[in-house]
């Protein structure tokens, strides 16, 4: 081992030793479970911080685990997930009688491994990122203990993560028996040469699709999410909601452009269909939703589906690279609109799990202005409406399709969009055109954090070339290894 190995992982090292630490301190000082959570969040924002230092391109672990522009802006995104996770998490957990410190510890193991996935150039690598990630989800889904609904959710994601990441491993399997490696590089030059095994190939990109696919939430894997989404506890929702999607399409970009951009008139078909699927699914099925947590499950599940879009068009290294910056920048005005709108959704439910009905939302406009203007912002960008950054990344999204020649993606996206605009819309006009008397939590840091998201999704989308150069700059490494 060298040192480059121990630098390459440094923010996931130190997240997984600080979590180590926060245990004993959760054991030796039970009394202080208010500690934990201030030294997670600490933490988190130290290595937020941390990442947008200067650090130069390193390999690590004999190639199977890098630290590239690549993998450094999905971690700062990551990071930031950990960090907004965490305090809003604050407040709600000690309303819902769930303010145990493990529940930061939890999430601090998951975002290591989010982050080891965005780093992992190896397939095993990859499936020990998605297992790290995963098994802590599994338990904070189910954290509220003496809610049947939330242990029915986190058994009904541990089983059907288990058989997905079944999925992975047949998948991994196959492709190691067609090549013969496991490193993205050396399956790469295997299918380039011709010595892969074309069919084994083929059947286990198929397999890892479908278990990535599962982790994403795209149709037809989406199965989980509603039942989920509504059973866990808001707060771990709110952080899976974003988190997981984050990491599974890190997976999915990396694996997809370094593995088989030469097989692309082969799976092209395949992303095509499954984006337009889950699009098609997820935005009419949310029309009949009346539960807000059932309805941005489906949100979520059609979020995917435009987010799908960037690995269709890869059959053109350049249209390739505008898609794939496409995605990464799409996935960051999704993080910051997810979080917002699930804070919104923390503050008016009840400690007995009250207040989810979209008619619980009337009269907001009246009794909290600024919240219900925060609301409204999020509604507009998952529509894809101004001035928010939704919009932007749509727009982006769609241009790589059209100069992908997959005009009629773009036009089914736009389409589904404004079915979407049925139900995200139908929540603004609840909150100022019927009255009602919303009681909301009073928790000062979800309200800041929901303030704060909205006007990042506004101000980005003033300026959006910035964040979208960054996006750029994040993809050219994996082009020109």
């Amino acid at each position: 081992m060298t040192i480059n190995d121990f630098i390459t992982i440094i923010p996931i090292s130190v997240l997984v030793i600080g979590a180590g630490i926060l245990l004993l301190v959760e054991a030796f000082v039970p009394s202080k479970k208010d500690l934990v959570a201030g030294l997670a969040a600490l933490i988190f924002f130290g290595l937020f911080v941390y990442s947008f230092f200067p650090s130069p391109n390193l390999v690590g672990y004999g190639g199977m685990v890098v630290q590239d522009p690549f993998s450094r802006f999905l971690n700062s995104l990551l990071l930031l997930t950990g960090f907004l996770g965490s305090i809003v998490a604050f407040g709600y957990n000690k309303r819902a009688g769930m303010n145990r410190g493990e529940y930061y510890i939890l999430m601090m193991f998951s975002v290591a491994g989010m982050m080891l996935m965005t780093q992992a150039t190896d397939l095993i690598i990859t499936f020990l990122a998605l297992e790290l990630l995963s098994i802590p989800l599994y338990v904070l889904a189910g954290f509220k203990r003496e809610d049947l609904a939330s242990e029915e959710a986190g058994l009904k994601y541990f089983l059907l993560g288990a058989y997905a990441s079944g999925f992975v491993v047949f998948g991994i399997a196959l492709v190691f028996g067609a090549t013969g490696s496991t490193g993205f590089a050396a399956i790469g030059t295997s299918l380039m040469t011709g010595e892969a095994k074309i069919s084994l190939l083929l059947a286990g990109g198929g397999l890892i699709l479908a278990g990535f696919g599962f982790k994403v939430a795209s149709v037809p894997f989406h199965m989980w999410t509603p039942d989920v989404y509504q059973g866990a506890p808001t707060s771990v929702t709110n952080f899976m909601a974003a988190g997981a999607k984050v990491a599974g399409f890190a997976a999915l970009f990396r694996i997809f452009s370094t593995i088989y951009p030469s097989m692309a008139t082969d799976f092209m078909p395949i992303l095509a269909g499954l984006s337009a699927l889950t699009m098609i699914v997820g935005n009419v099925i949310a029309v009949s939703q009346t539960n807000i947590k059932r309805m941005l499950a489906y949100s979520s599940i059609a979020q995917a589906g435009y987010i799908m879009m960037a690995f269709v068009p890869f059959a053109d290294p350049e249209i390739q690279k505008i898609a794939i910056s496409a995605g990464l920048f799409y996935l960051v005005a999704y993080t910051l609109t997810s979080f917002g709108s699930w804070g919104i959704v923390m503050l008016l439910e009840k400690a007995d799990g009250s207040g989810l009905e979209i008619e619980d939302y009337a009269g907001l406009g009246k009794k909290k202005p600024i919240l219900a203007a925060a609301m409204t912002i999020f509604m507009l960008s998952l529509t894809g409406l101004p001035p928010t950054l939704g919009l932007i990344g749509k727009i982006y999204l769609f241009r790589a399709v059209v100069e992908g020649n997959l005009i009629w993606l773009a036009v089914l996206g736009v389409l589904t969009s404004l079915i979407s605009a049925f139900y995200y819309l139908r929540v603004i006009i609840v909150m100022y055109m019927k009255e009602g008397t919303p009681e909301l939590n009073k928790d000062a840091w979800l309200q800041w954090t929901v303030i704060l998201c909205a006007a990042a999704v506004v101000l980005f989308s003033l300026f959006p070339q910035v964040l979208f150069d960054q996006a750029t700059q994040a993809i050219i490494t994996m082009f020109v290894n």
